[in-house]
């Protein structure tokens, strides 16, 4: 069966960067996790590191192993989970950086790897990760003796600009690293567009990358291409899809397209979607299943081999808009089965 193609454009993603870069005066680096948003960690890193980015950040421990074999010695790459049990061989021998997440990393990482560097991260209200400002309190002495590489925290509420818990959480991060000399970091896309108090340090944009909200004023980065396996005319009355899930009104040609939900097209796009042949729209009809969907397209002189899902007349946050989600989830939830393309970038 043919495959659906993401494209993805690192010039893009390059100059999103770039953009991002220069609404500061601190250094930029670039969350990487989740295989870059879906879209292959490897290469956008690499791509970005040629562009000048020396921080980058993945979720987990094995991530980031597979990004310093894909960058090579230099980076610094910051692992958000911190040190998690059996972590210790991986963190030493890719030369990664955990950002502690509480007491109990602390105690594990300083026991474990006593010489090599970590950083931290303070929950200054998200109640997710971090030291909270009692634990902080009562560790910090420890901490700092370890000369942490870097103090991390995470905005709740970041895309949007006028919640007060921005300011609440800036104010709290103030309290617990004002005048201790260290490196930090608030901001990630959100928090880049919050202003020059959120920057610190270094900034650490992910969504915004590919030109994703909240960063509206990026350049979208990414382009989905679905294949047309077969076409076939339905009359009056007749059924597509399971649960007779659309019932053709009249006479109708209908393309069925190798992707479904196990590709990362949710069910929620059943009957809702449209897919574009060009500049021409094309309705998705009938029940999004397991490895297809039908199209309908009628209304097109001649079906071209590819429609596209995501490109230049809809985003992934257009599409996420669709589905009741967010265009993360849309971009995360790209499936393997996709054959994926670079341009740009010296790709």
């Amino acid at each position: 069966m043919a495959s659906g193609i993401l494209t993805l454009d690192l010039d893009a993603v390059t100059r999103n960067w770039t953009a991002l870069s220069r609404m500061g005066d601190c250094e930029t680096g670039a969350v990487v996790k989740a295989d870059g948003y879906g879209t292959g960690a490897a290469q956008v890193a690499r791509a970005l590191a040629r562009a000048g980015a020396r921080s980058f950040f993945v979720a987990l421990a094995h991530e980031g192993a597979a990004l310093r074999r894909a960058l090579g010695a230099g980076p610094s790459i910051h692992v958000l989970s911190g040190h998690m049990a059996g972590d210790a061989d991986a963190l030493r021998d890719h030369d990664l950086i955990p950002m502690l997440t509480g007491p109990d990393q602390v105690a594990r990482h300083f026991e474990a790897l006593p010489d090599h560097a970590f950083g931290v991260q303070l929950d200054t209200g998200m109640n997710r990760l971090g030291l909270k400002e009692a634990e902080w309190q009562a560790l910090s002495d420890k901490v700092l003796a370890g000369k942490p590489a870097l103090a991390l925290m995470h905005l709740a509420c970041a895309d949007e600009p006028d919640h007060p818990m921005n300011a609440r959480q800036l104010a709290v991060f103030h309290r617990m690293t004002d005048g201790l000399g260290l490196r930090r970091t608030a901001a990630a896309t959100g928090g880049i567009l919050l202003g020059k108090d959120y920057h610190f340090d270094l900034t650490r944009p992910g969504i915004g990358l590919y030109g994703a909200a909240p960063f509206v004023a990026g350049e979208p980065a990414v382009r989905l291409s679905l294949p047309v396996i077969q076409v076939r005319d339905v009359t009056e009355g007749e059924t597509v899809g399971y649960s007779c899930g659309w019932i053709a009104p009249g006479s109708h040609r209908i393309a069925t397209l190798a992707a479904g939900y196990a590709d990362g097209i949710f069910r929620s796009l059943s009957g809702k979607a449209t897919l574009w042949a060009g500049d021409t729209p094309c309705p998705l009809v009938g029940r999004v299943s397991m490895d297809l969907i039908t199209v309908d397209v009628t209304h097109l002189p001649q079906v071209p081999d590819r429609l596209d899902l995501i490109g230049p007349h809809q985003t992934a946050d257009d599409l996420a808009a669709v589905a009741g989600t967010i265009g993360y989830e849309i971009l995360t939830a790209l499936g393997p089965r996709y054959e994926r393309r670079y341009s740009g970038g010296a790709a």
